[in-house]
């Protein structure tokens, strides 16, 4: 589906990291594979720091940390705020919605819309849409997208698929009506016939965890882990995104008017280095372009790490600086989504850690 708005603008992103940091060197020998095999794959993957929250940390605290960090030096007003999106699959409960949890512990005013969107590595273009859609309202002025996800709580210690990149974060992001006339274009796709492609199998209604699903079970690549924990199916995964997501991006351009070569940076969900270079070679976008470092640094945030990717690569830049962006998201769901999208001058711009 394409979709178009008019007037919108990002005025301030935000990026919250755990501060416990774990180094893949220290967790090699937790998986059965030779020494000499994970290092290989360390840098073919790009394998290196994630952040992990501490035992007890939960979403709602790393959001809460990143708004209250904008409210005290001035970057953010609370009677300002007229909607919430939180975009997330590890929420605090299954009831109450996280946002509530989030308003009520920040005292923000109750004429306000709260709402939760479970939506993983597609979330954070896929919250700038609803964003956009409610700053339609007259009412709405000023709206904050929250994405935060803690899947690392969920990745088996043994799975040297996903543990290694596995990462926690969240994000603060500000969208505003803009008095300027200004279009951004927007995509979203889905494929639920492919749902199993990410999936944790238990702990929801319709597979409660038991001491059952807890248990260990090695698979024929000799990753072991339960049904409690997340399970991707990699070669789905990286054909999916070989093979979706550049003609979604042609598409996009070519509802916008425009190519390849204006676009000056594609700031795409980061799954791992090698896949982001698989995706930037098929589709003829220079590396420098196409930023691949965040796994490697923080881990893979799920969607969180498209908004990581803005503001480690670009940070103070967008303080002074206008850029024609293109995002985008792919994965669990099957889902993909993207945003062409001029974001230029923000008040803020920058990482902080959790403390």
């Amino acid at each position: 589906m394409n979709l178009k708005f008019h007037n919108k603008k990002i005025t301030g992103i935000l990026t919250v990291l755990p501060e416990n940091e774990v180094n893949f060197d220290d967790e090699i020998d937790n998986y059965d594979f030779s020494r000499g095999q994970s290092m290989k794959l360390k840098l073919i993957m790009g394998y290196g720091k994630r952040r992990v929250v501490k035992e007890g940390t939960t979403i709602s605290d790393l959001c809460v940390f990143g708004m209250n960090y904008l409210f005290d030096n001035n970057l953010l007003k609370k009677d300002d705020i007229d909607a919430i999106i939180l975009v997330t699959q590890s929420p605090d409960h299954f009831v109450p919605a996280t946002s509530h949890i989030i308003q009520g512990k920040l005292d923000l005013k109750q004429d306000m819309i709260l709402l939760d969107i479970n939506q993983a590595c597609s979330g954070y273009p896929i919250g700038l849409n609803q964003a956009f859609m409610l700053l339609e309202q007259d009412e709405v002025n000023k709206v904050v997208v929250l994405n935060a996800d803690i899947m690392s709580r969920k990745v088996s210690v043994k799975d040297r698929g996903s543990r290694p990149i596995t990462g926690d974060a969240a994000s603060v992001t500000i969208v505003e009506k803009n008095p300027s006339d200004n279009i951004i274009y927007g995509t979203v796709n889905v494929d639920g016939k492919n749902a199993d492609a990410l999936i944790i199998p238990a702990g929801g209604f319709k597979m409660p965890s038991t001491p059952k699903t807890a248990e260990l079970e090695a698979d024929s690549s000799g990753n072991s882990r339960a049904l409690d924990h997340l399970v991707m199916k990699g070669d789905v995964v990286f054909n999916f995104v070989q093979k979706e997501v550049p003609p979604m991006i042609e598409n996009l351009l070519e509802k916008a008017g425009c190519t390849k070569d204006e676009v000056d940076y594609y700031m795409f969900h980061q799954p791992n280095k090698f896949m982001l270079k698989k995706l930037a070679d098929k589709m003829g976008v220079p590396y420098s372009k196409m930023p691949n470092n965040v796994v490697e640094n923080f881990g893979n945030s799920s969607g969180v790490s498209i908004p990581t990717c803005i503001t480690y690569n670009l940070g103070e830049k967008l303080l002074t600086n206008s850029f024609l962006v293109c995002l985008a998201g792919f994965g669990a769901g099957l889902s993909w989504a993207s945003l062409l999208i001029t974001i230029e001058k923000l008040n803020f711009c920058e990482i902080i850690d959790y403390k």
